[in-house]
This record gives structure tokens, sequence and C-alpha cells, in this order.
């Protein structure tokens, strides 16, 4: 099956004067078609920048990275990809729908189909009834749905998304993980970061764990998880490599 992420040997710096922080180093990483990948870390380890690489907005880095088998900065690579940031900062004085409306006119949707998709989107995220409220008075866990519909707009072959349920409540936590499967289902490929472990031990076909920039394992939940101690959980698995511990 062919790769839709393929990075080899990774690496970004950042610099500050004479101050150098080596965010990622040499990483490796392949994404396959049609399946749900986890990228899992403690803050800072480096689960954000490697997403912002992936979408072309990290100019220089060393290594190679390839999307869809384009350059991630391409916009043969850029217009298959829906991304969903991990904090919703939209147009508060908008609407959902008048939001939408500025996305589809970016991503080139026709008008004549463009209202369809959007009553798609906000129905599939359940926002349908609130699409023509403004945006100003949506609690953090609303604006995740509007930022999960925009990111499904344009239809994409590969979802990018940054701890998509942060702030969501167990319910909606649960419809996302249902709209995700079936995304799957569908032929989509879909990469998360996440803290919430449960979610993508459910879920996962594969997962990668990084740590201070270098990913530490990656495979399939169920495999990492050793044979000896079948209790365990992929949550004591994750602090018991993060923090060291023998295992």
């Amino acid at each position: 099956m062919e790769n839709y992420i393929e990075i080899s040997k990774l690496s970004v710096n950042y610099a500050s004067g004479k101050n150098h922080f080596t965010a990622l180093s040499e990483i490796n990483l392949n994404v396959k078609r049609g399946e749900i990948f986890g990228f899992l870390g403690p803050n800072g380890a480096g689960k954000t920048t490697t997403i912002k690489t992936i979408l072309g907005m990290i100019p220089e880095y060393r290594g190679n990275v390839r999307i869809l088998k384009h350059d991630p900065r391409s916009a043969s690579a850029r217009q298959r990809i829906g991304y969903m940031p991990e904090i919703a900062n939209y147009y508060w004085y908008l609407t959902p729908n008048e939001l939408m409306k500025m996305y589809g006119r970016i991503f080139g949707i026709s008008s004549k189909e463009l209202p369809e998709k959007i009553n798609h989107v906000l129905d599939l995220v359940g926002l349908n009834e609130s699409k023509n409220r403004l945006m100003k008075i949506f609690s953090k866990g609303m604006m995740q749905k509007v930022s999960f519909a925009q990111s499904l707009l344009n239809d994409p072959e590969l979802l990018i998304l940054d701890e998509p349920t942060t702030g969501l409540d167990p319910i909606a936590r649960l419809k996302m993980r249902n709209v995700i499967k079936s995304l799957k289902n569908m032929g989509k490929t879909i990469f998360f970061s996440s803290h919430e472990l449960s979610e993508v031990e459910m879920i996962c076909d594969e997962i990668a764990i990084i740590k201070k920039g270098k990913i530490i394992t990656s495979g399939r939940p169920d495999k990492l998880l050793s044979e000896k101690k079948e209790k365990e959980t992929l949550e004591s698995y994750f602090i018991n490599l993060i923090e060291g511990r023998e295992r």
C-alpha cells in the first residue's frame, strides 16, 4: 500500500541569535493510504513542528518529506489536504455558515455546490442548528467543531488533525471518533496528534511516540503492548516510555 506521508531523517532547528534549539532530530515516519495514524508525545516533544513541516509551513529543514508523493510546499499536495489546527482562531464576528462560504471560495468550490457541502460538513460535526449564530458566543468545544468542519469542506484525501478532541465533552468526542472511522471507511487517510490515549487506542491502526524531537517507538497499538503484560494499557505504556522506566 502506498504511503501518503513519507518522512526520512527529518531534522528541524530553531535559532534565535546565538541560541539554537533542535525541535526534531532525524525522525522517520510513514503513513499509509487509508489508515488512521496517531501521533503521541508530551508537550514540547515536536508534534506540532512535525505537523507544520508536513503542511509546508516550515521552509527550512534537513531530510526528506513527501506528502501524497509531492513536496509539502507544493499546491498539488495542499489542495488535497484538510487541516484542523490545535487552536481554532477564526473570525469570531462571523457565523459558521459565513466562515464555510469564505473557505469554500478559497478552495475554489463552485457557488452551486457550496451550500450543499456546507450543510453536509456542519451536519456531520453537529453544528447545523448553530450555523447562523455568531461564533463569538461559542464555547471552546463548539469552535473545535467549526475547525473540524472547515477541514472537511474540500473533501480531502488526507486529514491532518492537531489535538482534535481538545475541549470536547464525552458525547462530542464519541461523535468525532465515529466520524473519523466513517472517513476511513470512505478511503480517507487520517493523521492526528492527541493526548487522549484511550481515543488513540480505540481507533488507530498505527501510532508513533515522539520524545524530545525523536521517535522512540512506532507500530500497531496492540503489537506495542508486551505479550507478558496483556492488561497493560496504552496509557501506562506511554507513561513508561516517556519517563524512561524499565518495562
